[in-house]
């Protein structure tokens, strides 16, 4: 195999890469996504809880309520804390998908430049040999046309 198609194998290769790294980070940001909407969720539905409980408790209420909705809310509050850690780790993994991606978008780039690099300095080789050809066969038919003057 001649190195173009080296590289052009290396460069489907690296597009695979990074066509895998773009499906991974696409994964990651619908999961972050997902995280953070449940943890806006369970924010939500404590705010709704508290309102609903506050008007129950302005009245008033026996101890054992007010020990439940603390215990539930206690309950919802750890939920919460940990959805929240959830949702950042998500997004880390997120942070951490997109530095593969651009590190994978490098590489392919870089292949690519190479290859166009080899197709220019090929293309300039054979643009030097035809016009040494060229200038050769001026200068043959320079001469011959001079040895036919010089004979008439």
């Amino acid at each position: 195999m001649d190195r173009l198609a080296l590289m052009n194998t290396l460069l489907d290769r690296e597009k695979k890469k990074r066509d895998a790294a773009i499906a991974e980070w696409r994964e990651t940001e619908r999961q972050a996504e997902a995280a953070r909407e449940q943890a806006d969720s369970l924010v939500s539905y404590r705010a709704e809880y508290r309102k609903r409980w506050a008007a129950q408790f302005a009245q008033r209420a026996p101890i054992e309520i007010v020990r439940c909705y603390q215990g539930f809310v206690e309950r919802l509050e750890q939920a919460i804390g940990a959805q929240q850690s959830a949702a950042q780790q998500a997004a880390d993994r997120v942070a951490a998908a997109r530095a593969r991606l651009h590190h994978r978008e490098i590489k392919v780039a870089t292949v690519q430049r190479l290859i166009e690099r080899r197709l220019q300095a090929a293309a300039l080789r054979e643009q030097r040999r035809d016009q040494k050809a060229s200038d050769e066969a001026a200068q043959r038919l320079g001469w011959a046309a001079r040895q036919q003057l010089a004979a008439a």
